[in-house]
């Protein structure tokens, strides 16, 4: 079973929690342990609000892409905005671990733990940041799209 779907937010608030219920209702039909879907929908509420808040440079950056497949066992979920990037010069930035009381600054950490895979960098060419994570599935017993 393969699924994947793509939109293109607005930056805006009101796209945060757009993109994660779409996710979580592919999540629920499929058959998605909910656990699993939960812990997705918390990574990409995380890097969709990151895309909102810092993925602006001037007019070309109004949206950001979001893009999440579900193939076989696995799921991942990309997240693209066309803002500055990382300051890294193209290597995947250094995350810190923000104070536990800290109101920002938790979200890519937040990512790490709930994903197995994370890569985090920049748009070659074009600039702008990239978030793209993934996870393996587990499946309900009564799952109607399992994979095979």
């Amino acid at each position: 079973m393969s699924i994947w779907w793509s939109l293109h937010l607005r930056r805006d608030a009101a796209s945060v929690p757009l993109a994660r219920r779409l996710l979580l209702g592919t999540m629920e039909t499929a058959g998605v342990d909910p656990d699993i879907s939960y812990d997705l929908s918390v990574a990409l509420s995380e890097a969709c609000a990151n895309a909102v808040e810092h993925g602006g440079d001037g007019d070309s950056s109004e949206v950001f892409r979001v893009t999440a497949y579900l193939d076989g066992e696995m799921c991942r979920i990309e997240v693209a905005d066309a803002g500055p990037g990382f300051p890294s010069g193209g290597r995947s930035p250094q995350i810190r671990a923000a104070p536990a009381d800290a109101e920002h600054g938790r979200g890519l950490c937040l990512i790490q733990e709930l994903a197995d895979h994370v890569h985090i960098g920049n748009k070659p060419g074009r600039g702008g940041a990239v978030v793209s994570f993934d996870k393996l599935l587990k499946w309900r017993e009564d799952a109607p799209l399992v994979a095979v």
